[in-house]
């Protein structure tokens, strides 16, 4: 059972906002998430000392998620817009990168005047289902959850978008394209809507279909949110997968932005290197000012 259920932090979470800190963790589930079987090893940090340095620092991965959480990242006030992103770390559904495109991300979102909700789902792949099957339920699961408390945290619930980094992008466009909950109704949080008001979309992953096109579980249609989305041409994942996606949101006539740069690779977050791409931020904070996201 979670041990901290959700009503019992409300009080916890109105004082995080008040004072802009980061509330405790909230347990999505209040017992055993959807069809899990049990038998992983504990959750642990699963970075080695020969791990890559990224901007000069590690990175931190945890593995075995089993109990996914999300946690309250308020923008401090006066400065707080209402605004809400929901964050989604990349790892290839195997592990979750949480500082470098987690916690890192809900700091500089809070910096523009943005909340943000740290997205702990569950990895890795469980076997028999969709690579991102697991994770998408944890994913809607925590967007009725915001919607249902914007009250007490003080959000707007037609303000609630989602970012998602790598595999955490391609989780925000199969959010993006889901026509309803994955799961049996748990509580009250499940009442709300699970689509995003807006994504963008980090070097997303599992978009494009070998040959052309985007896969099926990322299907655009007129209700798919307004996008913005940045890649490097030298990605090893491949910039075919924010091309096609985009020619599907221009037929789609849906409002998009796309940034391609000549170099950059991938999983740099948002560090700044020597790479022109790594000023994507500022990209992205213009496009949400033109959206008329960062006012009250």
């Amino acid at each position: 059972m979670n041990p901290y259920p959700l009503r019992c932090l409300l009080a916890l979470t109105l004082a995080a906002v008040a004072y802009g800190a980061p509330s405790a963790p909230i347990n999505l589930w209040p017992a055993t998430p959807p069809a899990e079987k049990g038998g992983l090893p504990p959750e642990s940090e699963t970075t080695k000392p020969t791990d890559n340095l990224i901007g000069g620092r590690t990175v931190s991965r945890i593995g075995n998620v089993s109990t996914p959480t999300l946690t309250l990242y308020p923008a401090p006030a006066p400065a707080n817009t209402g605004t809400t992103v929901l964050v989604c770390p990349g790892g290839g559904y195997y592990i979750l990168a949480m500082d470098l495109e987690g916690t890192e991300v809900c700091t500089w979102l809070n910096s523009i005047g943005v909340n943000a909700v740290l997205l702990k789902y569950r990895v890795p792949r469980r076997p028999g289902r969709e690579d991102y099957a697991a994770p998408l339920e944890d994913a809607e699961r925590a967007m009725g959850i915001i919607r249902h408390h914007a009250a007490e945290w003080r959000l707007n619930p037609g303000r609630v978008g989602v970012l998602g980094f790598s595999a955490g992008g391609n989780l925000c466009a199969v959010l993006s394209a889901a026509s309803g909950r994955g799961y049996a109704r748990v509580d009250a949080s499940d009442d709300y809507s699970i689509h995003p008001d807006f994504q963008i979309l980090v070097y997303p992953a599992y978009l494009a279909k070998e040959g052309g096109g985007i896969v099926p579980s990322t299907a655009v249609t007129a209700s798919t949110p307004p996008t913005f989305m940045v890649m490097a041409e030298d990605d090893p994942v491949n910039a075919d997968n924010v091309l096609y996606y985009s020619l599907a949101l221009k037929a789609a006539k849906v409002p998009f932005e796309l940034h391609i740069y000549t170099t950059g690779g991938h999983g740099y977050g948002l560090r700044p290197t020597r790479e022109t791409i790594t000023s994507w931020p500022s990209r992205a904070t213009d496009w949400l000012k033109s959206r008329g996201l960062l006012v009250p």
